[in-house]
């Protein structure tokens, strides 16, 4: 039981929490200092007795982990850290400034946040990969804290991650939903019915906790039993007030996202809460200081090999990578969405059964634990379809916000997959991937070339995405070859070029058919694989320009817009960091496929497309009548 000085203490930090986010948003002129507000007394007390926390040392593998999922919160966090004694009054009050590490939403600028929040519903999937790395990797006794908006619930993710948690015992990993009542436009679906929240968390399998989140008593109490489970997760489920403590806020609706004006109406607000204060808490450090578990020896990383001239899916060489990659580092880890035996991550799952996370159908969270997982410096590879992680890209894009240093690989990519048809054909993916900030996109042709771009997916920083194709394509490179990332590579090659044909992964196949047979013809044309199709190897393609007119043929398994067609064209603007193209005039054809696919043969399907041999042979013929005026 709390002493009355101990709930004293919590009361008054509360406050100056409270205090705290109404002048940190008053400054900025904008914010969320009522959603800041509801929370105060949960955070006063979690800061003060339960965290444990070296923030000093924010890379401690002992330390708690807090994420902010309702992360327009900002200022109630930020003020902890001045309670803390971390920042200075001076920076809270630099909230949302040009320059300033207060955003207006966290980010991994601070030391001390793990993972960007704000995109509602992914703080807490987040929190399941912090909590698995806790449990089954790092085996320590750290904890979890998520702190949860009521409105975020309704995203289907924040089930997902009900459902993974407690599927996987985590019974560290402590959730606390802030039922303040009010959304952004007012009620939220279930209102102060705390009951219900409860309902379904206990249904998935968690303890659920119904409190008053302003009665501190009630508070330190779900904590201690929170922290008492060994068997499953918990949800304390606090119901609060949004704005409490200032009768102008007050659980009113209108108020979301407003900051108060300077002047009479902070210094009212301010006042109503007991005025400023500064008071600095020492935060405890956690108490154990135990090193992580260590799952393996690291080795010389030794990659599968395959014979030219044999026909192997990438896929399947991706499959063969992971598993040396994983012999290799210890510190590799895999999950999969329930589509192993067709992504071959399940040799890692057979090998390496401690180091797999099986996320089912669930690509929000195996995207999320992967960013949760990478937090405490393991290296997550997660795997599935690529048309389906595109449910997923919201999470990929608060990826890079967080500087995740993520690793996602897209199997069945293409009209090239065949009979089953558009709904399981990723045609979007490369277009995706580029467009997410600081990414590398890989397209491998073959399977050596595979292997050697999975091993160096490993210590790549960023999100970095691989392309990999369902059908058996033959192996056309030497086992010792190396691909470096940004690279290219020239297969077919003379002084006398009369056009270039660009293409990745099964398209590069066809593109070397086309060459054979217009080489017959008389026509020779240079073939480029651009396997690196973010960063582009710019100076190789500009070259290829130059030496053959300015003719250009990119051929892709792809939607038209956004993948290596649009990649190329790229490398042609002028912009800050790449070369001005200086020699013929561009003449570019962009072969893509742009109808509606159905279900077929690999083949037939290629062909539909026209973005098979005949298309581009079709293609370069174009060109080259052009050039000579036919």
């Amino acid at each position: 039981m709390a002493t009355q000085e101990q709930l004293h203490q919590w009361h008054e930090l509360a406050q100056q929490l409270r205090v705290d986010s109404i002048r940190a948003t008053t400054v900025a002129g904008s914010g969320h200092p009522t959603s800041s507000m509801s929370p105060a007394d949960l955070m006063a007390v979690l800061l003060t007795k339960y965290l444990r926390y070296d923030f000093n040392n924010p890379s401690n593998p002992n330390n708690d982990r807090f994420i902010l999922s309702k992360g327009h919160a900002a200022p109630v966090l930020y003020a902890m850290y001045k309670a803390a004694g971390v920042i200075t009054d001076e920076e809270l009050l630099s909230l949302r400034r040009f320059g300033s590490r207060l955003e207006g939403h966290p980010t991994p600028v601070l030391p001390w946040v793990d993972v960007a929040t704000g995109s509602l519903g992914q703080g807490l999937p987040v929190g399941v990969g912090v909590a698995l790395a806790g449990k089954y990797l790092d085996q320590l006794s750290y904890n979890t804290w998520v702190l949860l908006g009521d409105s975020e619930t309704t995203e289907g993710s924040v089930w997902e991650a009900f459902d993974h948690a407690a599927h996987y015992n985590l019974d560290n990993l402590i959730a606390i939903i802030d039922v303040n009542r009010l959304g952004q436009r007012g009620q939220t679906e279930l209102g102060w019915n705390t009951q219900i929240y409860a309902n379904r968390a206990r249904a998935f399998g968690w303890q659920a906790i119904e409190i008053d989140g302003h009665d501190l008593t009630e508070i330190d109490q779900a904590y201690s039993a929170a922290l008492a489970v060994n068997d499953r997760p918990t949800v304390i489920i606090a119901r609060t007030k949004k704005g409490k403590g200032v009768g102008a806020l007050e659980d009113l609706g209108g108020w979301h996202g407003k900051a108060l004006k300077s002047g009479q109406q902070e210094k009212q607000a301010i006042a109503e809460l007991g005025g400023e204060r500064h008071i600095t808490i020492q935060v405890e450090p956690p108490e154990e200081q135990a090193q992580p578990a260590i799952l393996g020896d690291t080795q010389p990383l030794q990659l599968p090999t395959y014979e030219q001239g044999a026909k192997v899916a990438t896929r399947r060489a991706y499959g063969d990578a992971i598993k040396a990659l994983g012999t290799a580092q210890p510190d590799v880890v895999v999950l999969d969405a329930e589509v192993s035996n067709s992504t071959y991550a399940e040799d890692f799952a057979e090998a390496f059964p401690e180091r797999y996370f099986e996320m089912y159908i669930a690509e929000q969270q195996m995207v999320a634990a992967a960013v949760g997982l990478q937090v405490r410096q393991y290296k997550p590879f997660a795997s599935t379809f690529a048309a389906f992680l595109t449910r997923a890209y919201d999470f990929i894009r608060m990826a890079a916000i967080s500087r995740a240093n993520i690793k996602l690989v897209g199997s069945h990519a293409g009209v090239s997959i065949g009979q089953d048809g558009p709904s399981q054909m990723g045609l979007e993916d490369l277009a995706a991937f580029r467009a997410v900030g600081s990414s590398t996109v890989l397209y491998p042709s073959d399977a050596n070339q595979t292997a050697k771009l999975v091993g160096q997916m490993s210590d790549r920083d960023g999100v970095v995405y691989l392309r990999t194709t369902r059908e058996s394509t033959p192996v056309i490179y030497g086992a010792q070859e190396e691909f470096p990332v940004g690279g290219s590579r020239v297969v077919r090659s003379s002084d006398k070029d009369q056009a270039t044909v660009i293409g990745a992964g099964i398209t590069l196949h066809e593109a070397i058919k086309a060459s054979d047979r217009l080489k017959n013809e008389g026509i020779n044309v240079r073939v480029i694989d651009a396997y690196s199709v973010k960063p582009l190897d710019v100076q190789t393609i500009h070259q290829a320009a130059q030496d053959t007119n300015g003719n250009l043929v990119v051929v892709e398994d792809h939607w038209l817009e956004g993948g290596l067609g649009a990649a190329v064209l790229d490398a042609f603007a002028g912009t800050a960091t790449t070369p001005i193209y200086d020699g013929p005039q561009l003449r570019l054809i962009k072969l893509a496929v742009r109808d509606m696919p159905t279900s077929g043969t690999p083949e037939e399907l290629l062909h539909a497309a026209k973005i098979d041999a005949d298309a581009i042979v079709e293609a370069v013929k174009t060109q080259v009548r052009q050039l000579v005026g036919v």
